[in-house]
């Protein structure tokens, strides 16, 4: 069952390590894997969210989600995308982006470090909002309670996460433009590159979410819809009705998991930013981690749940949280690729072994309560 749903993932993991020694030794294979490793990771929520829709579409939906909705989410946003991000920044076109990337690394990566101070502002402000409004919510389980109950409470104002990304874009831009480098542009020019990229992130995010809500909404207005007409097809004999609204529904629910898939898709796309600029190394590592989406999301739909693991989802917020703040510290510090891969690599193993522990117990009461989110973690990073 498992070499059956994760056949070609394995396999495409294979070529694209392969690959990645061919194109730049050893160094770029550890690129890829930690690459492969936190799109994989931050993708796992997607995965489960995925599932729990994708139960309730039909075959057909469910092979038209499972073949172009892949095909989107793989070629559209983790190979065709950073390449716009950077010929975007860089001002140049994609199709030159791509060949400086193959053919002149010297002149590309000229223009990718020229062009980083609006890529990091950009992507810290797009993760940290995605970070802040995971902190910031009321769930049910709670890893670190000590964080997240208090900030939980915090989180009832309204806009309070908004306001707190500005701020820290606000400050961002002066103490960048403070220090900035002397290779070119003055420093109100560096400070207004933050500042107006920063808020584009803060922009997308908004307006990603606000189409994420608005297809949800359909979706259950639909699913209500569709709810009252087989009560009265059970009466009156209508099934055609039913088949209708099943398609619509089917269709909204076709919309939103794009939707949802290109959101959870800049997560990972950005943060790679903070891993590596290369295009190439890029494409490889989030390539691979997208085909895990897809075969996550079949396993479960075939196979049940795999949210045992209820601390991952957890982990791979605060990877987000931390990938922001060393995207904006990047707009001045340069940071070893090491640590910026290490650091999200290792939130995600910790989440993953509380899970563990947490399930352990669990098992040991023998009769405890399967929710019981009030289990000792551990303490220290």
């Amino acid at each position: 069952m498992v070499l059956k749903t994760f056949g070609w993932s394995f396999a495409i993991t294979a070529l694209g390590l392969v690959a990645a020694v061919l194109y730049g030794g050893w160094e770029a294979f550890g690129i890829v894997a930690i690459l492969c490793v936190l799109e994989i990771s931050l993708s796992f929520d997607n995965a489960v969210v995925n599932a729990g829709i994708l139960k309730k579409m039909n075959a057909f939906w469910q092979k038209i989600f499972l073949t172009v909705g892949v095909l989107i989410a793989v070629f559209g946003m983790r190979l065709v995308f950073p390449v716009v991000i950077v010929a975007v920044s860089a001002k140049i076109g994609p199709i030159e982006a791509v060949n400086l990337a193959l053919n002149d690394a010297d002149r590309y990566q000229e223009l990718v470090t020229d062009a980083h101070p609006s890529i990091a502002a950009f992507g810290g402000m797009f993760l940290l909002m995605i970070f802040l409004d995971f902190i910031f919510e009321e769930r049910d389980i709670q890893w670190l309670r000590w964080i997240e109950r208090p900030l939980a409470k915090l989180g009832k104002v309204d806009m309070l996460s908004v306001c707190i990304a500005l701020v820290v874009l606000l400050v961002s831009a002066m103490t960048f433009a403070t220090h900035a480098h002397q290779h070119g542009g003055t420093h109100v020019d560096k400070a207004q590159t933050v500042l107006i990229s920063g808020i584009a992130g803060l922009i997308t995010y908004l307006v990603v979410g606000g189409l994420s809500s608005y297809f949800e909404n359909k979706l259950e207005e639909e699913e209500e819809r569709e709810h009252e007409a087989e009560e009265e097809a059970k009466r009156s004999g209508k099934k055609v009705t039913v088949v209708q609204l099943a398609g619509k529904a089917a269709f909204f629910m076709f919309l939103y998991l794009e939707v949802l898939d290109a959101s959870f898709s800049f997560d990972g796309v950005i943060g790679a930013f903070a891993i590596t600029n290369d295009i190439v190394l890029m494409a490889l590592g989030l390539g691979v981690g997208a085909m895990y989406v897809r075969s996550l999301t079949v396993y479960l739909v075939r196979q049940g749940t795999l949210d045992d693991y209820v601390y991952l989802e957890h982990g791979a917020h605060y990877a987000i949280g931390a990938l922001s703040v060393l995207l904006l510290v990047t707009i001045q510090y340069e940071i070893p690729e090491v640590i910026t891969g290490s650091i999200g690599v290792l939130l995600i193993a910790w989440s993953f072994w509380s899970s563990v522990r947490r399930n352990k117990r669990i098992a040991a009461a023998e009769g405890g309560s399967g929710s019981d989110d009030k289990t000792e973690v551990p303490s220290g990073v």
